[in-house]
């Protein structure tokens, strides 16, 4: 047996994509779930939706929601706590990170820490409406 072919069978097909090239949340040890906080979970959905295209579906009290790639799917939870700026914080890929901090002002958002390089990435970091403290990144030069 090759042993591409070996790995493949052992770690199963890890690339996220199903056989009709659809993305799917069914990839092992891929991060597939998240639990937003959100008092307002219906507004918090609209911010996410509007800055980063999510698709949202379900009760539109707390609604559901799959991110633009549909690697990542979850819910609004108006009984949890808002993270703030402890615990494990996500970072979302776009491909201007102006833009995507355009679009989180504009959505009601904060930038708490404005485009830094971090070798040839640039990383910022936002407050949702929520309250949740956020990051976003992108590859590449910042222009």
């Amino acid at each position: 047996m090759r042993a591409g072919r070996r790995d493949e069978r052992r770690l199963g097909n890890n690339d996220g994509m199903s056989a009709g090239d659809e993305p799917q949340v069914f990839r092992n040890g891929g991060i597939s779930y998240l639990r937003i906080p959100a008092p307002d979970p219906r507004g918090t959905a609209a911010f996410y939706q509007a800055v980063f295209g999510w698709n949202l579906r379900g009760d539109p009290e707390q609604p559901s929601f799959d991110d633009a790639t549909g690697h990542v799917i979850g819910h609004f939870m108006a009984d949890l706590p808002v993270a703030g700026e402890a615990g494990v914080r996500p970072y979302i890929y776009v491909d201007r990170v102006d833009d995507a901090l355009q679009r989180v002002a504009a959505g009601g958002g904060e930038v708490v820490t404005g485009p830094y390089p971090e070798g040839d990435l640039w990383v910022a970091t936002f407050r949702d409406p929520a309250g949740n403290v956020v990051g976003v990144w992108q590859r590449g030069p910042r222009s």
